[in-house]
């Protein structure tokens, strides 16, 4: 039987709400070894362990937002999607992730192991927790079919200039996503972003217990990652990744120093493409399906918007997409109940 080609994509922070409480309890009956394992290394460091978040009567933001906690929750719940992925019909042919997702990405690809994976992220949530300074807020530049509309890009550009003009407010490019732009500023920009970008009933969106992720107000963190994280747990890799810049990792075809530099520096400090991402990865591998894992159900639409933005099989705008998603899913969310059944035995 011929396998089916997946690309797939990691989720980032953000993406473990209340509508995802209990996640692994429902999909992965609590998880089994892989969150003992995890379970086991908080309790070593007086955390709150993963089962323990998952299992909560209730979801609480001061509790299951942070990155100290939220982000191997949601390495959790990704990596054991990702085991669950049925291997007798498909094949893993390449894999990215927005944002934090690019270090789940690395662990999906065999860069770093699940353990060394397990250290690197839930290392880089308390960091980013306890050093991180500024905030992230969500803007869109979508028109009614999921493309860019050129008027409200104009308006990211006006921004962006008026910014760098002062000498008062730092506001940067943060993520590029799809039809949406996330900037990263310090507070008074937040502030002055706030007031500044046109609203509407949901943008701009403030992202809660988030720093300036991918901007140079993070340059601080560098060196405290690099004293964290030992160069020593990144290896070689078994899949073809894509990082942030659209850059392609081809397995035994890299330094392992590089991929190391890039992800404990550029990697927090400059803007991540996750659309160039998205889109070189689409093209560079032609998948015949496009996973997004759980949890959450966020990503759907910043990669619908990215294959559409460069046509991906001749995609054309938001209706176009949703009638074949209907025949037949190109894009399978496992967050979906629906469709992670898609890629499941």
């Amino acid at each position: 039987m011929v396998k089916e080609k997946l690309l797939v994509i990691c989720p980032g922070r953000g993406t473990y709400n209340a509508t995802e409480l209990g996640y692994l309890k429902r999909h992965h009956n609590g998880g089994g070894d892989m969150v003992a394992r995890l379970d086991a290394y908080r309790a070593s460091l007086g955390q709150p362990t993963v089962s323990a978040l998952d299992g909560a009567e209730k979801y609480s933001p001061s509790l299951h937002m942070p990155g100290d906690n939220a982000s191997l929750l949601i390495y959790a719940c990704a990596l054991a999607d990702f085991a669950a992925i049925d291997r007798d019909r498909f094949e893993v042919v390449a894999v990215t992730g927005n944002s934090m997702g690019w270090y789940l990405a690395l662990a999906c690809a065999g860069v770093v192991g699940f353990d060394a994976g397990a250290r690197l992220v839930n290392r880089m949530g308390g960091l980013m927790h306890e050093k991180g300074q500024g905030g992230q807020i969500v803007w869109s530049m979508a028109d009614a079919d999921w493309r860019v509309d050129p008027a409200r890009a104009a308006v990211v550009a006006a921004v962006l200039a008026e910014a760098a003009a002062r000498s008062d407010i730092a506001v940067h490019v943060s993520i590029r996503l799809g039809a949406m732009i996330v900037f990263a500023a310090d507070d008074a920009g937040m502030k002055w972003l706030i007031e500044r970008l046109p609203k509407d009933d949901r943008f701009p969106m403030k992202l809660n217990h988030h720093a300036a992720f991918h901007s140079p107000l993070l340059d601080h963190i560098v060196p405290m990652a690099q004293d964290a994280n030992p160069v020593a747990d990144f290896g070689q890799g078994a899949i073809p990744a894509v990082d942030g810049t659209g850059r392609l990792w081809s397995p035994a075809a890299f330094d392992s120093e590089a991929i190391y530099d890039y992800t404990l520096g550029a990697q927090i400090n400059r803007t991540y493409d996750f659309t160039r991402a998205v889109q070189v990865a689409a093209r560079e591998f032609c998948p015949d399906r496009i996973v997004v894992l759980g949890p959450g159900t966020t990503l759907g639409a910043p990669v619908a918007q990215a294959l559409i933005a460069c046509g991906w099989r001749g995609l054309s705008g938001k209706a176009d997409f949703q009638q074949r998603q209907a025949a037949d899913p190109i894009l399978v969310s496992m967050g979906m109940d629906a469709q992670r059944a898609v890629v499941t035995p």
